[in-house]
């Protein structure tokens, strides 16, 4: 018995997942500068007003990636914030610098977000379709 994985927009859970990490990035990199150069605030106030919109973002993309497939639930927070992950790996200084509050909370968000898209989901799918 062969179980096809549902897809949203023509992608499976895990290409969206690892598209939301990629989009994060660059969105992160261009929203620190944005705001750095037009508002003319402080490179770590910049930062930490980057860093949460990302967090949100991720968030947002993996509660809607596990609502429409209540089964990725399992990978997709892990491939979304996966530049985060690598980040706490290899920087050395990460531990030591206040970056890593918000990132972390960013991964507990997303986490938090994708239970409850999968919970929804689930819900979704056992009622009965009207035809």
């Amino acid at each position: 018995m062969e179980t096809k994985e549902k897809k949203l927009f023509g992608l499976s859970s895990w290409v969206l997942a690892l598209l939301t990490a990629f989009l994060s990035l660059t969105f992160l990199f261009f929203f620190v500068d944005l705001l750095g150069s037009i508002l003319k605030i402080d490179k770590d106030i910049s930062e930490i007003f980057a860093y949460i919109l990302s967090g949100i973002i991720i968030a947002a993309a993996c509660y809607f990636i596990c609502r429409h497939n209540p089964k990725s639930v399992w990978y997709v927070p892990i491939i979304a914030n996966i530049p985060g992950i690598i980040s706490a790996i290899v920087e050395p200084i990460f531990w030591i610098t206040y970056l890593w509050i918000l990132i972390c909370g960013g991964w507990v968000l997303s986490v938090i977000a994708a239970i409850i898209g999968a919970k929804l989901g689930q819900g979704s799918s056992l009622k009965p379709k009207m035809n």
